[in-house]
């Protein structure tokens, strides 16, 4: 990703780029679902969306589908869109709020297009009408990372990236100031240069190991430390979202490709054992395995320092945050971006550095209390893993935003993050959090009006779910990789 974004937006006047890799180190390979930011990304590159699709034999998605988290036997989909609409300026939700005070049950999700289309196993693109029902939502996509890797690393090839296959084994440091100046290969090859982007992965080979940029540990607030993944064959419908359902000592994650199904077990070891949490992963597969589970380890945080000296970390080494919102590659994915809007000169202006960390923290942070209100915002208490989610203490930026939302419905804003108020209101409603109060101006209008109105929204939402094409058919048609299977 950040060669093909840097050889994008650089010319090889301005600099050249050296790609070192070896296919001989595994990557995690298990981060398949995405979020809507990874459309831009695409897009910037000038990438073709149906030659992506067929390549990384992906599909769509609208949401991701939160089961047994609040409570078992619970289920709601986190949307890619919004939900209702605004009346008299003021935020959907607060009607329906105010509904619900009163008696009424009908679900938030009700008033939510890709919510309904997600559940029918429907899919259609966005179009441009601001006052269409087809506007009101976004989309990801589901795709195999193995094949995106070297997509991608052909495309940068093709726009004069250099690529050399080799093991790094060494790293030299200026003597005046530390920075790096060279990398030395297995072959003895010595590769020099006036930047370096670590994407080593949890190893952080040079921002932790040479240049000892230091981590910032979050176990205490995401105790899960270690995943175990497997594919198998898929059986069920094809669906445009992603399943998370909670088990008891974390979740288990069911992401649809064309060709296959990516599963996996995120777990704590400190609740549950390797043995244990693989019979659970198997036991609640699909369909069969095609290969033998994969165990991974980690340790949730992230680098104190993204940027140190000449060194950019990105992806696994500049931190990881579980897989339970597909924010991996987005945290990659805007570290990239930001690294290109701030790229520096040879001086390395502090400023510059400094800037980059702020905001890289920001992002890093409000990802964090998203998702440690997943687990917090559970009333089960039939395992000791979510008895302690449910107790722990959390950041005071997280309880400052649940008790804000609690109390009146309001939803923190800010200019940077990934996620905004119809996503915090999905997993907020989802797991029980209901505002006490509601926005006051909601009385201006009278309730048989809104009652009416929110009857003719949902059923308008059903009927253009129903409307849209499945999404197997849609895939079929438009970006199929059946096609590139047989060339």
């Amino acid at each position: 990703m950040a060669a093909a974004a840097l050889a994008r937006k650089l010319t090889t006047k301005q600099c050249s780029i050296r790609l070192i890799e070896s296919a001989e180190i595994g990557i995690v390979g298990v981060g398949e679902a995405t979020v809507p930011h990874i459309r831009f990304f695409n897009a910037t590159l000038g990438l073709d969306e149906a030659d992506f699709i067929r390549k990384t034999q992906a599909t769509f998605k609208l949401g991701i589908e939160f089961c047994d988290w609040a409570r078992i036997g619970d289920a709601y989909i986190h949307p890619f869109g919004e939900f209702g609409r605004y009346i008299k300026d003021v935020g959907f939700h607060h009607y329906w709020v105010k509904l619900h005070h009163l008696g009424d049950p009908t679900s938030l999700f009700d008033y939510s297009y890709p919510c309904m289309a997600a559940k029918l196993g429907k899919f259609m693109h966005p179009v441009n009408d601001p006052n269409s029902i087809y506007k009101t939502f976004s989309y990801a996509f589901q795709f195999d990372t193995t094949l995106y890797g070297p997509y991608l690393r052909s495309y940068a090839e093709q726009r004069g990236v250099v690529r050399t296959e080799g093991k790094i084994v060494g790293v030299r440091q200026r003597a005046e100031d530390g920075f790096v100046e060279a990398v030395i290969l297995e072959n003895g090859e010595r590769v020099e240069g006036d930047l370096f982007i670590d994407c080593s992965g949890f190893r952080g080979l040079l921002i932790e190991q040479t240049l000892k940029a230091g981590y910032e540990d979050w176990t205490h607030w995401l105790p899960a430390d270690r995943a175990v993944a497997v594919p198998c064959e898929t059986t069920e419908m094809s669906v445009a979202y992603t399943r998370a359902t909670a088990r008891q000592a974390g979740w288990q994650w069911r992401i649809p490709l064309q060709h296959r199904t990516g599963n996996g077990y995120v777990y704590s070891s400190q609740y549950i054992s390797d043995d244990e949490a693989r019979r659970t992963l198997v036991e609640n597969l699909e369909g069969p395995m095609q290969a033998e589970p994969r165990f991974l380890r980690f340790v949730t945080g992230r680098r104190k320092k993204s940027w140190c000296k000449n060194v950019v970390a990105t992806g696994l080494a500049a931190g990881f945050i579980e897989p339970l919102e597909s924010t991996s590659i987005y945290l990659t994915q805007i570290a990239i971006t930001n690294l290109v809007e701030m790229f520096p000169d040879r001086d390395f202006a502090s400023t510059n550095t400094d800037e980059f960390n702020a905001m890289m923290q920001v992002e890093y942070e409000r990802v964090r209390d998203f998702i440690i209100l997943h687990y917090h915002a559970t009333e089960r208490d039939d395992s000791p893993f979510w008895d302690y989610c449910r107790t722990m203490s959390i950041p005071d930026s997280l309880a400052y935003k649940m008790e804000l939302f609690r109390e009146r419905g309001h939803v923190v804003k800010y200019k940077y993050g990934m996620f905004y108020e119809p996503s915090w209101h999905a997993v907020y409603i989802g797991q029980r959090i209901v505002p006490k109060r509601y926005d006051p101006l909601v009385d201006n209008v009278d309730v048989e009006d809104v009652r009416l109105g929110l009857r003719k929204l949902r059923e308008a939402i059903r009927l253009a779910a129903e409307a849209t094409p499945n999404h197997a058919d849609f895939i079929e048609k438009f970006c199929s990789s059946k096609e590139a299977l047989r060339r």
